[in-house]
Formats: structure tokens, C-alpha cells, sequence
């Protein structure tokens, strides 16, 4: 910051990102530390260059003005991005009530007795920001494989076939790891337990089934005076019909264990 008599100057240096073909625009701010009114005007060594808005003006006491400095698009980046333009501002106090329109060549003339104040700016480049590098996805360790998805939402299939690949793979190398064997291990002592129950309700099934028949034996046996020999062969007949159903039902349930590999 300039610090003179009349005007603070912030910053002084104009700090252009330095891109081609593009327009560049930095600004300046002016404060008025008196209790007068202060006009000034800012000159450049290159003025084809750059456009300054406002170039002239009047600062109202104890006031601010901004000024924006705008470089034109250039064509061919300079040696070692160096610029040699500068900027000149002069200020000098103002009769009270002065508008733009009352500043004149005049006023800034110094061999007419006028005090003027003279800073020099200098003109820099810079870096333009960088974008963000984006991140990269599925580049962690064990991330599981994921085709890409195109414009339509659609997964591409020669992409999904080779992840697919990849996870199958992935899986015969590893399925003789511990984990894998302690998994097959589980799964096959529940099988066995399951196969154990099953067979274990087929036994009691049976036992009851040969039971009960038993006790239908013992009551026709009996009561035949009291049972028409017709009711007995309609009655066996049930019996014999409910044993087949059983013994079907009991074969379907040995074949329909799998066996786990």
C-alpha cells in the first residue's frame, strides 16, 4: 500500500493471471485520506494494451474509489513471463464540489504550481488457478470390479463380461484360503446335522405309523364279533392307503437331499 499525502493506494502491483486470447481484469482501490476533495488520473506506457475505468475522477473526502484495469487478450505469452508496462496515478486536491466533468489537463500540471502526487504501478504476471485434479475411482486395493456406464445408463457389456471374469478368477484363487475352508467346513456340519434330524423324525415317523397300526390290530382283533366284516376290509383298506402316502412322502424326502460339494 502507497501511503502519500492525499491517497492510499492498495495493492501496487497490478497482478494479472496471464492467460492467451483472454481478457484480464485486476482492480485497484483508492482512499481518500484528507478531508478534501482529491482528483486523479492514471496514465500507462502501453495504453493500446490495457483499458483503466475510470482513467480520471474525483475521490470524495475520507472516501474510496475502485478502479479496474482490464488487459487485452494477447496472442503470444511474453519471455519468461515478464512485463516491462507500468502504470502511473497522479492525484492532486480539488476545488470542494468538483465532478469528472471539471478535471482538466491542467490540474495535474506541475510547473504551474500545482502539487502533485506521482506513484508508480508495476505490472505482473501470474499462474491462472488450476482446476482440481479429479480422483480416480476403484483405484483402492480390493475395491470390488464395476463396468462403466455410458451416456444411456447402460452398463457395456464386453465390460461387465471381463469384470465379471475377473470376480470369478478372483475367486478360484482365493477359495483355498482359510476363509474359504472354514466356510465350506460350516456349511458341511450343518448339512450333516440337517441330514440327522431328517432322518431322525423319518424314525419316529415310522415308529408311530407301526404303533398305531399295531393298536388298530389289537381293537379289530377284539371287537370282530362287534365289527361287520365289510367295515373291516373298508378299514384296512384306509389303513393300507395312508401307509402308501407315508412311504411316498418319506421317498421323496431322500431324494430331495443334495448332497453340498
Amino acid at each position: 500500500m502507497s501511503t502519500g499525502e492525499l491517497l492510499s493506494i492498495e495493492p501496487l502491483e497490478l497482478k494479472f493471471p496471464f492467460e492467451l486470447k483472454k481478457q484480464i481484469s485486476c482492480s485497484l482501490q483508492l482512499s481518500n485520506k484528507t478531508d478534501s476533495y482529491v482528483a486523479f488520473k492514471v496514465k500507462t506506457t502501453n495504453p493500446k494494451k490495457y483499458c483503466v475505468r475510470p482513467n480520471a475522477g474525483v475521490v470524495l473526502p475520507r472516501s474510496t474509489c475502485d478502479i479496474i484495469v482490464t488487459m487485452q487478450a494477447q496472442k503470444e505469452a511474453p519471455a519468461d513471463m515478464q512485463c516491462k508496462d507500468k502504470f502511473l496515478l497522479q492525484s492532486v486536491k480539488a476545488p470542494d464540489g468538483s465532478a469528472v466533468k471539471d478535471i482538466t489537463a491542467e490540474m495535474f500540471n506541475k510547473e504551474a504550481g500545482h502539487q502533485v502526487e506521482e506513484t508508480k504501478l508495476r505490472v505482473v504476471y501470474v499462474a491462472p488457478p488450476q482446476p482440481p485434479s479429479p480422483v480416480p475411482e476403484g483405484s483402492e486395493e480390493g475395491s470390488s470390479p464395476r463396468g462403466s456406464v455410458s451416456d444411456n445408463s447402460h452398463v457395456n457389456g464386453a465390460e461387465f463380461a471381463a469384470a465379471s471374469k475377473a470376480f470369478v478368477q478372483r475367486f478360484d484363487t482365493e477359495d483355498k484360503s482359510p476363509e474359504a475352508k472354514a466356510l465350506i467346513s460350516k456349511l458341511t456340519e450343518e448339512k450333516n446335522n440337517a441330514m440327522q434330524q431328517n432322518n431322525k423324525l423319518r424314525q419316529e415317523l415310522v415308529s408311530q405309523i407301526i404303533y398305531y397300526s399295531f393298536l388298530w390290530y389289537l381293537f379289530i382283533s377284539s371287537h370282530k364279533e362287534l365289527i361287520h366284516v365289510s367295515s373291516v376290509k373298508m378299514l384296512y383298506v384306509h389303513i393300507s392307503i395312508m401307509v402308501k402316502c407315508i412311504e411316498s412322502y418319506l421317498f421323496s424326502l431322500c431324494i430331495c437331499q443334495v448332497p453340498f460339494y
